[in-house]
């Protein structure tokens, strides 16, 4: 029991802050562009209770890591609604607002990786709990960001290439958008069991998420000289 509350309490705030400041980058920068429908509803506020959908921040995750032991996580938050119709320049300003979300869980990457350099100062009993929920959330907002850029509506990358490309192109991808949790659905869950069941390694996302954040979380580290490991030696 001890193990399985130390394991919530170092996702839970990180997760919380991710998709908090998430959801409110994106109402922000949509008022800034003409568009206030986030900020009439309350939605562009730090108050993570604001963002949290029952299901999909708190019961869903849970369950995952729970069942995975820790190993894997997966949720999302309430969507901020945004009004494209009434933003300056629609499709520019989309492509903005959508980039908002995941530049702003890099800006928290970043200074989680910062503000590990004080971990050691901490007392001996706060400071491994600290590192581990810093550590996560440099791993929370990188993949948090990787996975929202993958290019298919409703997700944020699917929102940019619906405004960088050509019409002829940018209007079938939009489309997809009703159908774009199922196919998240299908590459998350079911093909990955599919590809058990015949031998076949068809994780798709695995490929899609896993090589990207890698090298983003390596990059941030070597930028700020974060050590974790040698962070953790220190704090026993």
């Amino acid at each position: 029991m001890d193990d399985l509350i130390f394991t919530l309490s170092i996702w839970t705030l990180p997760v919380l802050i991710a998709i908090t400041f998430h959801e409110a980058a994106h109402g922000f920068v949509a008022r800034m562009r003409g568009d206030d429908t986030a900020w009439r509803l309350g939605r562009v506020t730090f108050n993570p209770l604001k963002h949290v959908d029952p299901f999909g921040t708190v019961i869903l995750p849970a369950m995952l890591l729970i069942g995975s032991g820790g190993r894997f996580l997966f949720g999302f938050a309430k969507p901020v609604p945004v009004d494209f119709s009434r933003l300056d320049n629609p499709r520019m300003d989309m492509v903005w607002v959508a980039l908002a979300g995941p530049g702003i869980n890099l800006v928290l990457a970043l200074t989680a990786a910062v503000l590990g350099h004080f971990v050691p100062v901490l007392p001996s009993f706060m400071g491994e709990w600290a590192l581990f929920n810093l550590v996560n959330a440099i791993q929370i907002n990188v993949v948090l960001a990787v996975f929202n850029m993958l290019p298919l509506p409703p997700l944020d990358g699917g929102r940019v290439a619906v405004g960088l490309l050509p019409a002829s192109l940018a209007y079938p991808l939009a489309r997809l958008e009703q159908y774009g949790l199922f196919i998240l659905i299908g590459l998350l869950f079911l093909l990955p069991f599919l590809g058990q069941q015949v031998g076949i390694d068809l994780d798709l996302l695995r490929w899609l998420i896993g090589g990207p954040t890698e090298f983003l979380v390596e990059g941030i580290l070597n930028l700020t000289g974060f050590d974790p490991l040698a962070t953790l030696s220190g704090v026993r």
